[in-house]
This record gives structure tokens, C-alpha cells and sequence, in this order.
């Protein structure tokens, strides 16, 4: 499946130059590519200085809109639909990671996944699937793909936050409960933080959060 996509995007740092400590990926929403979530990079180096950024570009041009990319389509929302094309482009993914872990000689106890809506859904899918555990995955506006299957398909089970606003018009707040409960179920660490009076989108309060787990999880 991941035959012809050999995925690329904008990367930043370390900070403070040199070789990183760790690797933190990011996973954009629909619409969107690696532009997006690189935004990120400068003010989080700032609290993790050793640690190198990578945001790919999805592997698919967005089919709901003249430009952008999306990880799967939503052209039809079924929870079957969905949950095939999380497992498509799941393994993509999960190569793009490997790529960059080999390249900065790094293993995944030096690993955040950080992921916006489908990015969300798509970093914790692999992140529950990867042989080793990851550091961390922090989780803005999105989802959990295919709970109904996690413990029969569950690998590692590494820290989680989840991030959503209360206001979200995309990706509904109900979502955050049902996540965390999934998660729990499955022994998996998880805290699910709301954000009054949000949309889809992450606020300063939001970045604060992530920044703080991230330093929890790599040092800061």
C-alpha cells in the first residue's frame, strides 16, 4: 500500500542546531498540507530546543476543494469509509516516521505525534499500532478511528492528550468523551482536555497544554 508514496513536507530545527534528541511529527487536517502545522515548530522549539520537526504533506490531493491534501476522503462519512481509509494511508504514514526516526538515528521513546482533525485521527491510529511505543501523541479537534477494533489490534499503548473545543463545527466535541473512554478501556494513558467557546481550531491555552505535555514527555 505504500508502493509510489514516499511523503515530504516542511521540517524545522533543532533550535539550538545540531544533532536533535528528538523527532516530533506532525499530521495535518483535510484541506490543509504541511505548511499548515510547521507553523507550530518555532514557538514549541522553544521549549524543546534538541528537537527536530517534520510535517508531511497527505499523500492525496483533497477532493473536496481545488487544492490542499487530506490523509482519506469524506466524500462518503460512513464509519466503514472512514475507517478504510485511516488503514490506507496508516501505513504512509507510519513509513514516513520510520524514514525520519532512521534519518536522525532516533527510536521511538524520542517520538511525538502531533495531529490537527484527520491528523488526529490518523497519528493516533498508527501510534496504537506501532511495535514500540511513542513518546506521546498530542491530539487537536479530532477523533478515534475504529475503537470498536483497538483491543483486538492494539500494539502499544503510549501517552495521549486530547485536545477539542467545545464549539468544534467540524469534528463535534462528543468526540473527546468517546475517545477517552475507548482509550481507558484499552489501558492506554489519556487525559481530554475542552476548550470553552473553541471551533475547530487550537488556541493559545491549547498550544500551552501541548507544550507542556510535550516537555513532560521528550524534556524540555
Amino acid at each position: 500500500m505504500t508502493e509510489g508514496f514516499e511523503l515530504d513536507g516542511p521540517r524545522f530545527g533543532p533550535a539550538r542546531g545540531g544533532r536533535p534528541d528528538a523527532l516530533i511529527v506532525l499530521a495535518h487536517g483535510l484541506g490543509a498540507d504541511g505548511n499548515d502545522l510547521i507553523g507550530l515548530a518555532p514557538q514549541l522549539g522553544q521549549v524543546l530546543p534538541g528537537a527536530a520537526f517534520a510535517s508531511p504533506h497527505a499523500p492525496f490531493p483533497c477532493d473536496m476543494a481545488p487544492f490542499g491534501r487530506q490523509w482519506f476522503s469524506l466524500q462518503d462519512r460512513s464509519p466503514d469509509a472512514i475507517l478504510a481509509g485511516v488503514r490506507a494511508a496508516a501505513p504512509i504514514l507510519d513509513g514516513f516516521v520510520d524514514a525520519e526516526l532512521a534519518r536522525h538515528e532516533l527510536d521511538d521513546d524520542r517520538l511525538v505525534l502531533i495531529g490537527f482533525s484527520q491528523g488526529t485521527m490518523m497519528s493516533l491510529y498508527i501510534a496504537l499500532r506501532r511495535a514500540e511505543a511513542c513518546a506521546g501523541v498530542l491530539g487537536y479537534s479530532g477523533a478515534l478511528i475504529g475503537a470498536e477494533h483497538l483491543a483486538a489490534e492494539i500494539t502499544s499503548k503510549p501517552p495521549v492528550l486530547l485536545i477539542h473545543g467545545e464549539a468544534d463545527e467540524i469534528v463535534p466535541v462528543q468526540a473527546l468523551p468517546h475517545a477517552v473512554a475507548a482509550l481507558e478501556a484499552c489501558g492506554v494513558p489519556v487525559t481530554g482536555e475542552r476548550r470553552p467557546r473553541l471551533g475547530h481550531g487550537i488556541d493559545p491555552e491549547g498550544l500551552t497544554l501541548g507544550a507542556r505535555f510535550l516537555t513532560e514527555r521528550l524534556g524540555g
